[in-house]
């Protein structure tokens, strides 16, 4: 139920879902991706751990270079 004070939240769209999409998980890697290097700094001494982050960390990287060429290809189209 809404009320007078939320009942217009969401009428204005700053850009299409799906660009939006794109943004925002686009963020969320990155912040994952930030965090991996503390990931493999805590699991010292534990080399099975060590390569399972490293390699998360490397399939993270290349999931963010895929993202953010959709991303420019987007932009160039003028979709923002």
């Amino acid at each position: 139920m809404r009320t007078e004070a939320t009942e217009h939240i969401g009428e204005t769209q700053g850009m299409e879902n799906h660009d939006h999409d794109m943004i925002h998980d686009l963020s969320l890697r990155l912040d994952a991706l930030w965090r991996y290097d503390q990931y493999i700094a805590n699991a010292k001494g534990n080399r099975s751990l060590i390569a399972f982050w490293k390699k998360i960390k490397d399939q993270e990287s290349s999931n963010i270079k895929s993202l953010k060429k959709h991303i420019a290809n987007h932009a160039k189209k003028g979709c923002f």
